[in-house]
């Protein structure tokens, strides 16, 4: 049954980080690119790193908390530098579609 769980978790792991690496690369402008890593990509590698931690737990007989911290510090990171990246890309006025709807203030 692990194994059933592990393949689960490596298939949806593999595809998410498929489909924002494919919105990386398809996606019209900075703003809409960077969805794809951040979102998709993201849970794709949470989902890879959660089925690591199961399989050396089970392996091994006991906690892995490497992948835990690697998840957590993801999850953190990920966000945060993506919201940086968004308000460094507003202050110099890059250039966006017109699809692209922004809420910022500035934006009137």
């Amino acid at each position: 049954m692990l194994d059933w769980i592990l393949a689960a978790l490596v298939l949806m792991g593999a595809f998410f980080t498929l489909v924002g690496s494919i919105g990386l690369y398809k996606l019209p402008d900075f703003y809409m690119r960077l969805h794809g890593p951040t979102k998709a990509t993201t849970l794709g590698v949470g989902a890879i790193l959660i089925a690591s931690m199961l399989y050396f737990s089970f392996s091994t007989e006991a906690a892995s908390l490497h992948e835990i911290l690697v998840t957590v510090f993801l999850f953190i990171t990920a966000p945060v530098s993506a919201h940086l990246m968004a308000k460094a890309a507003l202050h110099i006025k890059l250039k966006k579609v017109e699809r692209t709807h922004c809420h910022s203030r500035t934006d009137s």
